[in-house]
């Protein structure tokens, strides 16, 4: 054999294997990064696990919610996996000169194939370059580290092009319509000399090779884990309901020490091992921070950077917890932290190694990598988890967060306190008088509105439990909704019954603002209050309660239906119990709410109600359904003044506004409270009026309503 393909075999070998033992030795350290984690348990439903690898790894449904971004990114990653086979093709060429992959009649298609799939990459290298640096997308990060990536494959596909049209020179053979930009490269070159041709092969199959390996080594201590994360996160993926947090054990060990009892996350081992996988299957596209209400307002909270900084923060920590360093080679990146805290950590000697493993394993997790008002900044509305491609969850951390703050250090708004407070004493967070919850019912009292208390008294039952809800209950806007909802009932014959004094507050304020044991108080007393009266169905106004009912309260063991007001006259109305004859001549644009939408998915009903209304024209905000902007209410922020940056609510009402509607619908008395607001400081509340669904509905059923004349 040539002395010189000796030797390339020895090189390619060596250098092979290296690339091979650190891509291992990287993976095995950021696996035992997350194994530093609480363990999680998940269901081993591995049909169902499959099926949603198939939807949004290799079906890419999630990135295709930006068609741009969504089409690049299938070009490349199916073009990569494609590629591979004419990598292999290549690199058997340089290892055994004038022959190929052993493919037979197949090979000439095969190189066809695969000269196009190069193609295509190359087409979405040069798009995702434009978007990035020359159309600028807000979202996307620029920068050396940013377009290493596209310079690798770029590179890799531009070398397998330059390095086949040289072999074709170099071994004598024809240019053929199978390699048709290869046997262009030949045709252009053809002057050269076969040794000159066979050295710039080796050029170029060496430059391959080389990135090639560096990319593989690059690839899992980079933004680019996600190529091996995003899978592993999709596969091991809560089958819970959307946004369900997990309730908090407050039994303690007797025993234990008070300084090491903590309520929340305070340190990063105190995340599960499944929401570690999150940091690193990050892609830092942005989409979740371009959709973030609080971003998008100008608030501090940015929930790709809130990853980001708990992904950089478990690096370094777990560097100097386990000593194993996160950059590799070690010798190329030695100044690095993290690789410094790794090997501080192996060696331990000197007091100086001591003391800053020390700093490190005491760095506070909320105020040196986390700021408080990031974590109040949140809305809880999940747009951010809606929009990430690789169904990372953003809102537990922040919930977590905000637990150990407000349980453990006892850290709050005073404001948000002050709202807790008087849920805790009256279950409502005006503080009024629990007594004065069933007074909502003078309004009007031609409506029949029965407590459970009463119907018992005169010996009959009810269908339906009618959860009013604090805001039902006390906000004099609510209140309308509430009879307008109770007056449908009636005129529909539903048999229902509220608690009436008894209600308590659902506990979602209490839990997603960080009080899980004030939350689990609530959640107690009302599961009595369901037993207490069999409850089998519960329909409410309110769909954060209406939430916390269907997905939360079934870990204290209700098991009763709940239903949103929406869904129901939807359905009352296709049966024909009620029917609105008066025109309700009204352009009428709806806005989602949260937590009756990316929650739970129900998008239809309310346009339904509003599509079968005389009269009524229905227009669509840009951002609606499931990429619908947040109300800037949920999370506990209704109760909280907004310090910084712009008030979400009146961004919300300028997008409605730009459709031109008369009036904005809305099926939540939170959202429509901050949308009122929001047209009143738009100042156009007297031309743009705002109406729940089931106002609309009673008014076209119950009012004289007549055309308005042009």
């Amino acid at each position: 054999m040539n002395p010189l393909l000796v030797a390339n075999w020895i090189l390619f070998l060596g250098v092979t294997v290296y690339g091979l033992y650190l891509f291992v030795r990287v993976v095995q350290t950021r696996v035992a990064y997350i194994k530093m984690g609480k363990k999680f348990e998940y269901d081993k439903q591995l049909k169902r696990r499959l099926q949603k690898i198939w939807i949004y790894v290799f079906g890419q449904k999630k990135l295709l919610k930006d068609k741009k971004s969504g089409i690049i990114h299938v070009m490349m990653f199916y073009g990569f996996i494609l590629v591979q086979f004419g990598a292999l093709d290549f690199i058997w060429k340089g290892l055994a000169p004038d022959s190929h992959l052993p493919l037979g009649p197949f090979y000439p298609g095969f190189t066809f194939f695969q000269e196009i799939v190069t193609l295509t990459i190359l087409v979405a290298v040069i798009w995702a370059f434009y978007r990035r640096y020359i159309e600028k997308l807000v979202r996307l990060k620029r920068g050396f580290k940013a377009g290493l990536v596209l310079i690798f494959i770029g590179t890799l596909m531009v070398t397998v092009l330059v390095g086949n049209g040289m072999g074709i020179i170099w071994h004598g053979h024809e240019g053929a319509w199978t390699e048709p930009i290869a046997s262009t490269i030949a045709s252009a070159f053809a002057w050269l000399p076969p040794v000159a041709a066979a050295t710039v092969f080796f050029v170029m199959w060496w430059i391959h090779l080389l990135i090639l390996l560096t990319f593989l080594v690059y690839v899992p201590q980079s933004k680019h884990a996600h190529l091996l994360a995003a899978p592993v996160n999709v596969f091991l993926s809560r089958e819970d309901p959307p946004g369900k947090l997990k309730p908090i054990d407050f039994d303690i060990d007797e025993d234990a020490d008070e300084d090491e009892v903590s309520f929340g996350v305070g340190k990063i081992e105190e995340f599960d091992q499944l929401q570690m996988i999150d940091f690193y299957a990050c892609v830092e596209c942005g989409r979740c921070t371009n959709v973030c209400p609080a971003s998008g307002s100008g608030k501090m909270l940015s929930p790709m950077d809130l990853i980001i900084k708990l992904r950089d923060h478990l690096t370094e920590k777990g560097a100097a917890v386990t000593g194993q360093s996160p950059w590799v080679p070690s010798y190329a990146f030695s100044g690095t932290e993290g690789n410094t805290l790794a090997q501080m950590a192996r060696s331990q000697g000197t007091e100086e190694a001591a003391s800053t493993l020390d700093a490190v394993n005491e760095k506070s997790l909320i105020g040196d990598v986390i700021t408080e008002e990031e974590l109040w900044a949140c809305t809880t509305c999940r747009n951010c988890e809606d929009a990430c491609p690789v169904m990372n969850e953003h809102v537990d951390k922040i919930i977590d967060l905000r637990r150990y703050l407000v349980m453990t250090e006892g850290k709050m708004d005073p404001d948000g306190q002050r709202a807790l407070m008087n849920i805790e004493r009256q279950g409502n967070p005006w503080g009024l008088s629990k007594k004065e919850r069933e007074d909502w019912r003078d309004l009007d009292e031609e409506v029949q509105i029965p407590t459970v208390k009463e119907l018992k008294k005169s010996g009959e039952e009810f269908e339906y439990l009618f959860w009013v809800s604090s805001m039902g209950s006390y906000d004099n806007r609510s209140q309308k909704i509430a009879m307008a909802f109770a007056k449908l009932m009636n005129a529909a014959g539903i048999k229902f019954a509220i608690l009436g004094n008894k209600e308590q507050n659902s506990g979602d304020t209490a839990r997603r603002m960080g009080n899980e044991f004030l939350f689990q108080e609530l959640a107690e007393k009302n599961m009595k209050e369901f037993e207490k009266h069999n409850v089998n169905k519960i329909i409410t106004i309110d769909p954060h309660a209406y939430n916390i009912f269907k997905n939360e309260y079934p870990d204290f063991g209700l098991e009763a239906e709940v239903y949103h007001h929406t869904e129901m006259l939807a359905e009352w109305l296709k049966d024909g119990r009620l029917k609105p004859e008066g025109v309700v001549n009204e352009k009428i644009t709806y806005h989602d709410s949260c937590y009756l939408g990316r929650y739970n998915e129900v998008y239809q009903p309310p346009r339904e109600v509003l599509e079968m209304i005389p009269g009524v024209e229905v227009v669509e905000m840009k951002r609606n359904r499931s990429n619908g902007m947040c109300c800037g209410a949920g999370g506990g922020m209704m109760w909280m003044e907004e310090k910084s940056g712009n008030r979400v609510n009146v961004a919300r009402t300028e997008q409605a506004l730009e459709v031109e509607p008369t009036m904005i619908s809305s099926g939540c008395p939170f959202c429509l409270t901050m949308l009122s607001d929001g047209t009143k400081a738009k100042e156009v509340e007297e031309e743009v009026s705002t109406m729940d669904i089931a106002e609309i509905l009673a008014k076209s059923m119950f009012e004289k309503t007549e055309e308005k004349t042009a």
